[in-house]
């Protein structure tokens, strides 16, 4: 077998695997299938509201899940792991299932598109498509579609992140397909970006030193005083009197001739008497 007839016999396999376990487990709320090969066999998870009832008592309806994919599609070993769907309103496979049903019971199908994407809304999508297709209301059939939110349809984030599902309402007048994209709330689309502001640097704060002793009392270091300062606080030379040099002088130049004090008195009333 070539490697391309190899690859559309899995996907094959896989297709007739996931419609198998879609119609045996939709009771219990199917929500989608993982296959992967393994050396042990073939794992297969199985999502589903209510696993217990995937499970089975006893695990009764397991084992014949178990029994009939190792019969009817020949895997080897296969491997069944049951996990919770978790938040219903936001997997499309749930949510296709729970409209068809609706549409079932006889609600118009406006009311059941708008009220099945106001839940898939209110749970917190990015955004979600409903595309109800066949006898609506008359005998030709019509689409009509419910969109709400960011979808994508085209290339790899159409495949990777949007979340599909359908399934068939059966009623006297014909069949109607309902299928359901739904972006959940925590995927990162390519086409959104942000411009961050750049991180604004904390100030650093610088650690106190530790307290030093007190240093100890240290006698101010004298002014420099100036030479005019110096020279006014220096003390007085004592000047010499007018007096003392005239007695200096006389006593050093007193002559012979020069008549003294007392004859000079004694000669002037001897003229007054003449």
């Amino acid at each position: 077998m070539s490697v391309e007839k190899k690859f559309v016999a899995e996907g094959l396999s896989k297709a007739l695997v996931n419609e198998y376990l879609a119609e045996e487990l939709e009771r219990a709320g199917y929500g989608g299938m993982v296959m992967n090969r393994t050396p042990m066999g073939t794992q297969i998870t199985v999502y589903a509201e209510k696993p217990g009832m995937v499970i089975g008592k006893g695990g009764k309806l397991i084992r014949k899940i178990t029994r009939d994919l190792d019969r009817k599609f020949h895997l080897d070993n296969p491997q069944i792991d049951v996990q919770d769907v978790g938040r219903g309103d936001l997997n499309g496979r749930v949510v296709a299932n729970r409209l068809a049903s609706s549409l079932e019971r006889g609600w118009y199908f406006r009311k059941a598109g708008q009220s099945m994407m106001r839940r898939v809304m209110d749970a917190g999508a990015l955004g979600c498509e409903i595309v109800i297709s066949g006898k609506l209301t008359g005998p030709r059939s019509r689409t009509e579609k419910f969109i709400s939110g960011y979808i994508k349809h085209s290339g790899k984030p159409a495949i990777d992140l949007v979340d599909k599902g359908y399934s068939v309402a059966v009623k006297k007048l014909g069949v109607i397909g309902c299928q359901v994209r739904i972006i959940p709330p925590d995927v990162r689309l390519p086409d959104d970006f942000r411009i961050e502001a750049p991180p604004v640097a904390a100030p650093v704060v610088e650690p106190k030193p530790a307290a030093k002793p007190p240093a100890p009392a240290v006698a101010p270091a004298p002014e420099k005083k100036s030479d005019l300062d110096q020279l006014l606080e220096s003390e007085p030379v004592a000047m010499p009197s007018p007096l003392d040099e005239s007695s200096v002088k006389g006593s050093e130049g007193v002559t012979e001739d020069a008549p003294l004090a007392g004859e000079m008195a004694d000669s002037e009333p001897c003229a007054k008497e003449e």
